[in-house]
C-alpha cells in the first residue's frame, strides 16, 4: 500500500499523565492488525523523567519531586514537562515501506523544516538523535519498534521551565545544553507549535 493511502489518525490528547499514555501505546501496538490506522498523538505531559532501556542510573543526578519512569524506548534519560510539544508515532513501518532509521531521519527533518519556517537554523548531530540549534538540543527523539510497528516519538521544547534538564545528563550527555522556541525568539504558543510541527511531520511520513 503506498504510504500516501495509509490511514492516519490525528489525536489531540491535551495534558495527560505519562505512564497511562505509555501503556495505551503499548496496548494499541499489541492489538493492532494489518488494517489498523497509523496514529499520531499530540500531547503534553506533567513533569516526568523517562529512562530508556539502556539508561544508566547515574545520568539522573537528582530527581527531587519529579518521578522517574523506566520505559521501553531506546536511549537514556530525558525530561518531559508543561510547555513542551510531544508527538507519539504509532506507525506500521512495513506498510509504509521504510525502516526505523528512515523514520528517525524524517522525524528530525520535520523539526528542522518547522524551525526553518520560523527563521531558526537547526541541524542533526551524528550519533546523537535529535535536533540541535548550535550546540543546544531543542528536540529529542526515541522509539520502540515491535512487530514492525513503532511507538514513542519526539518532543520539542516550546516555552517551558528548562531547569529540570539540569537535574539529568540529557540523553546521557553530561552538560548538554538545551534550548527552546522562546529562547530562539519564536513566540508561538504550545497549540500553534504543535499544529505546525504535526503538519510538517505528516508531509514527510
Amino acid at each position: 500500500m503506498p504510504s500516501g493511502s495509509v490511514p492516519l489518525q490525528i489525536e489531540r490528547l491535551g495534558r495527560v499523565a505519562y505512564e497511562p499514555t505509555w501503556r495505551a501505546m503499548q496496548a494499541y501496538t499489541a492489538e493492532r492488525g494489518p488494517d489498523s490506522a497509523d496514529r499520531l498523538w499530540l500531547l503534553e505531559h506533567p513533569p516526568v523523567f523517562t529512562q530508556g532501556q539502556a539508561g544508566k542510573p547515574e545520568h539522573v543526578l537528582t530527581h527531587g519531586d519529579i518521578p522517574v519512569v523506566q520505559i521501553d524506548r531506546g536511549g537514556q534519560v530525558t525530561y518531559h514537562g508543561p510547555g513542551q510539544v510531544v508527538i507519539y508515532l504509532l506507525i506500521d513501518l512495513r506498510r509504509r515501506g521504510y525502516g526505523v532509521r528512515e523514520l528517525v531521519r524524517r522525524m528530525e527533518q520535520a523539526v528542522i523544516d518547522f524551525l526553518a519556517g520560523h527563521g531558526v537554523v537547526a541541524k542533526r548531530r551524528e550519533g546523537a538523535p535529535g535536533v540541535y540549534v548550535g550546540n543546544a538540543k531543542i528536540a529529542a527523539l526515541g522509539l520502540r519498534v515491535k512487530g514492525g510497528c513503532t511507538y514513542h516519538g519526539l518532543s520539542l521544547n516550546v516555552d517551558m521551565d528548562l531547569a529540570p534538564f539540569g537535574q539529568i545528563n540529557p540523553c546521557g550527555y553530561p552538560g548538554l545544553a538545551v534550548t527552546q522556541l522562546r529562547d530562539q525568539g519564536v513566540a508561538l504558543g504550545l497549540e500553534a507549535a504543535g499544529a505546525a510541527l504535526l503538519g510538517a511531520l505528516r508531509r514527510l511520513l
